[in-house]
Order: structure tokens, then C-alpha cells, then sequence
């Protein structure tokens, strides 16, 4: 009867999954149809054909949409919670070390070595690292001492809430920091540099300088000086307890298979619902991912999650090592050097915000780095510090651990307090793995380096160190690929202006 009635409606012949053979017509309308607005019966994609009844999808197009709208939904959660996930995996990583309450801290008091999964870290600051749980404690201080290099407050989705120390409004003096939970109503006392947080976890990342090649100074005045405490025991605050971490195993970095999902669901839970704008929670909600229900994804649902997020970790890898971008090079094409903040904004923002929230940019920095702060953006010279990134040769290619390299530093390094290089495992985004516990060179800890008749300094990458150049050598692994970053501390003008600049990074050896 159905069939009847369309074949005397002439619609078409039916065919056996329901769809018609005709083209979509015009002959059915009594004005004239701008073609565009209308959808063929067959129409071909990258996900295969659709099939329609007068622009009505069949049953196997609508699975096959939905499929592909929840795989796009899985992928783009993925490339926008790499920051959530990653301060949830720094929050689960220092909790394995011990750090349980506002007033322990890591301390590596030998500098970070590369036993630490660590996104980027360096070894050449003396990291001192807590982290606040406001719902936990409530309003929590933080006393930093006098001396204190730069400092910094993240929430939850790697957000910057306040700095410290000297980029912060202590500038460098010390002083009593009050950070207050999302949802505090309370009257807040006097005496303190006040900063709300949207989340109740809070990540503190604070550093201090080597002196004379020693730890010792910045590691008493982390010791002695810091203090956190939640602010109800400030008439008995309970005394820092110090973890050192140096040499210590331990993960910080998330997941990049599906219990990346897992890791994200659980901050949701945990954090005020509010602490993401609708849009990206509803991103999270089209996957199962919803504050005060349970993720429970179905078969279905987790071999998408599995597909969608194997997607994205490969888009993550693409961003950050082969960007595209025409505003990360530092020096333009002819360079490998790029940036670690593309468009120079800490809050991810084109044009000032006119061209809205640059998302491969907010990406790309987390998915291989740490800590987001105005002080790594802005252009202060003499503070604050700055970094170039680099994962190809002059060639192009990428970096590979079984060839030998050589990276001139040219004379008068615009950094007023010291420079440093520090090689990376392109897996991990942690500092690479061989015999050196410091894949890395610092112009005042390595005081052996060897400087160049003209000021220059030759840095030189490889297996095996060539001869006679043992001092200026980092290590590298056969099989491996690597890539390196360059920090200034206390960046001067030359920097900014680009009239000094780095070499690039020349092959000059095969693999055997």
C-alpha cells in the first residue's frame, strides 16, 4: 500500500534500503528552489555515501552521522580538555609522592632530573610545588618568602589565577597570598593579596635560583620560608612538610588512550559545575561526561571513545611538533624555532579576542608544556623569562637521537640572569632518558663549558660525544626522536627585538 501510494505520488522507485533512484526534482514546488538549499538523494563524503527520501536520511546514513558526530564530539573534548587532564595528571602524580594537605610540598632540592615524567620541566630552577584543594581546606594562605623567582597559582583547567614572588605583586619582596574557594562568601581579612580561583584544585608551581651553581640557598629559603596553610589554623599553622623529589619516579603526564576520558570525568565530578563555560560542557555531556551522573559509556560508545581519542592525540602530536601556524615561527620559514604561546596570550586569544580563542594554540602548549602565566608572555625585560622550542634541523627534519648535532649560541646571550638547554622526549614530553640524570646545559651550573674564540657557545647532541667535546655535549638515544628547548631568564631587549638570535640545529653525522 506505502509502496503504491508513492509510486502514484511520483516519487521514484523504491529501491531495497528504502531510498529513490531519482534525483532530488524541482517539479514538486509551485515556486522556484534554489538548488543549494536541497540535498541530492546519494551524496558522497570521506565517511562514506549517504543515502536520502527527498532529504530524508536512511537508516544506515543516520547511524553512520551519529557515529561520526559522537567521534568528532570525542576528538574535540580531547583537544580541549589537554588542560584539565593535564593539571588532574600533576594533582594524581604528587599525590603518589605523599602531597595530601596544603602544607606538604615536592622539593627538588638537587634539581629535577629525568627520572620525573614531567611535561617540559627544567633543570636548572629549584622547583618548590604544592597544591590546594579549597574545597578540602576552605580559604587557604601562602606565605612566600623574600627572593622568590617566579610563582604562580593555576586552577583546574590550567587557568592563571595569580602570581608570585617576582613577577607577582610581591615582586620579589615575599609576602601573605589569600586564595579563596569558587563559592566563599565570607568576609576576608586584611593584610593579604587576595585571588579567587573558579575551582576548588590549584596548582602552585614556584621557583628559585641556582646561586654560584648551588641549590642550597633557594632550597633553605623554600624550606624555612614557605608556608601553606588553610586560613581557619592561621593562629597555629601547621609547620611545611618537604617531600624531595629529586631522583624520584613519578607520572604527572594524562593519558592519551581512552582513560583519558576517565581521568577528565573525574574532575568534573569534583570541581563547581560552573567552572566551564556551556559550550565545553555540553561537548562533555554529548559524550556521558556530566557532572552528578555516572560515565558508564556503552560498547558502542567505547569503541568510538577509543577511535575519537586516538584522533585526537595524533592531531595533539601534529600541533605540536609540525605546527601550521603562520604566527609560531620566531624567525620566520627559514627557522625551526617556534614558540611556546602562539599570539602571544596566556588566555589563548586572537586578535585581542576579536578573532575569538585560538584553540590549536591552547593545545598545542599544554599538550607539551606546564605553568600559564602573563610573566611567560609579556615583554619584561630583565624578568620573567622566555622560551623557544625547536623539533626539526636546518633541513627540516625531525631531530633523530642516532645522528650527531651541533647548535651554536651565539655571544652575548640576552638573558640577564642565565640561559639553558634541555633536551626532550618527543613520547613523553618529559626530559629524555639516557646515562645523563640532566639531559641539559645551563650557562652558570655547567661551569665547564667551552666557549668559542668569539664568545659563542657550541652545544653538541648526539650517542657518543665527539671528540674533545665532552663538556658541550648532550646525550641522545639511537631509535629515538627528540626535540629541545631554549630558556632565557630574565630575558633583555635583544631578545625581544630579535637582534640576537640562536643557530639552528645543523646535522653533522649519519647514523653509523
Amino acid at each position: 500500500m506505502r509502496y503504491e501510494l508513492l509510486v502514484l505520488l511520483g516519487l521514484g522507485t523504491v529501491l531495497g534500503h528504502g531510498v529513490f533512484a531519482d534525483d532530488t526534482s524541482l517539479d514538486h514546488y509551485n515556486t522556484k528552489i534554489p538548488s543549494e538549499i536541497l540535498t541530492p538523494n546519494e551524496v558522497d563524503t570521506s565517511i562514506g555515501t549517504f543515502r536520502f527520501f527527498d532529504g530524508l536520511p536512511d537508516s544506515d546514513t543516520v547511524t553512520a552521522v551519529y557515529d561520526n558526530l559522537d567521534r568528532m564530539r570525542a576528538t574535540e573534548a580531547f583537544l580541549d580538555m589537554v588542560p584539565l587532564a593535564s593539571i588532574e595528571g600533576l594533582r594524581l602524580g604528587m599525590a603518589s609522592l605523599g602531597v595530601d594537605a596544603a602544607n606538604k610540598i615536592l622539593l627538588y632540592n638537587d634539581l629535577m632530573d629525568s627520572n620525573s615524567l614531567f611535561l617540559t620541566g627544567n633543570t636548572d630552577t629549584i622547583y618548590a610545588i604544592g597544591l590546594l584543594d579549597l574545597q578540602r581546606d576552605g580559604p587557604t594562605v601562602i606565605e612566600v618568602p623574600p627572593g622568590a623567582g617566579p610563582g604562580t597559582l593555576n586552577d583546574a583547567y590550567f587557568r592563571f589565577v595569580i602570581d608570585m614572588g617576582a613577577p607577582g605583586p610581591d615582586r620579589g619582596k615575599g609576602g601573605k597570598y589569600l586564595i579563596l574557594p569558587p563559592d566563599y562568601d565570607g568576609e576576608v581579612p586584611a593584610g593579604y593579596f587576595v585571588a579567587r580561583s573558579p575551582t576548588y584544585v590549584n596548582w602552585l608551581p614556584l621557583r628559585g635560583f641556582l646561586e654560584d651553581g648551588s641549590t642550597d640557598a633557594a632550597v633553605a629559603m623554600w624550606s624555612d620560608g614557605l608556608k601553606i596553610y588553610p586560613l581557619s589554623e592561621s593562629d597555629d599553622p601547621p609547620a611545611l612538610e618537604v617531600i624531595d623529589a629529586t631522583g624520584k619516579y613519578v607520572n604527572t603526564i594524562h593519558a592519551n588512550d581512552e582513560n583519558f576520558y576517565r581521568e577528565i570525568d573525574a574532575v568534573i565530578q569534583r570541581e563547581p559545575v560552573d567552572f566551564l563555560d556551556p559550550e565545553l560542557r555540553g561537548n562533555l555531556a554529548a559524550i556521558g561526561i556530566e557532572k552528578g551522573k555516572v560515565f558508564n559509556p556503552d560498547e558502542r560508545m567505547q569503541a568510538i571513545l577509543k577511535d575519537g581519542v586516538a584522533i585526537a592525540n595524533a592531531t595533539a602530536r601534529a600541533l605540536a611538533f609540525r605546527p601550521r601556524s603562520e604566527t609560531i615561527g620566531i624567525y620566520g620559514e627559514d627557522s625551526a624555532w617556534f614558540t611556546a604561546f602562539d599570539g602571544g596570550s596566556y588566555q589563548w586569544l586572537k586578535d585581542d579576542g576579536q578573532g575569538g580563542r585560538n584553540k590549536d594554540a591552547r593545545t598545542r602548549f599544554f599538550y607539551i608544556a606546564t605553568v600559564n602565566t602573563p610573566a611567560m608572555v609579556l615583554e619584561m625585560v630583565g624578568a620573567g623569562s622566555q622560551y623557544a622550542l625547536a623539533a626539526q634541523d636546518s633541513q627540516g627534519r625531525y631531530l633523530d637521537g642516532g645522528k650527531t648535532y651541533s647548535l651554536t649560541i651565539p655571544a652575548d646571550v640576552p638573558a640577564k640572569d642565565f640561559w639553558s638547554l634541555v633536551v626532550y622526549d618527543p613520547q613523553t614530553r618529559s626530559m629524555l632518558q639516557t646515562s645523563q640524570p640532566y639531559p641539559s646545559k645551563n650557562n652558570t651550573r655547567n661551569r665547564d663549558l667551552v666557549t668559542n674564540a668569539d664568545g659563542s657557545t657550541t652545544i653538541w647532541f648526539g650517542p657518543e660525544a665527539p671528540a674533545g667535546k665532552e663538556a658541550n655535549w648532550i646525550e641522545t638515544v639511537p631509535g629515538k626522536g627528540w626535540f629541545l628547548c631554549l630558556r632565557l631568564y630574565g630575558p633583555l631587549k635583544a631578545w625581544f627585538d630579535k637582534s640576537w638570535r640562536p643557530g639552528e640545529i645543523v646535522a653533522v653525522s649519519d647514523p653509523a
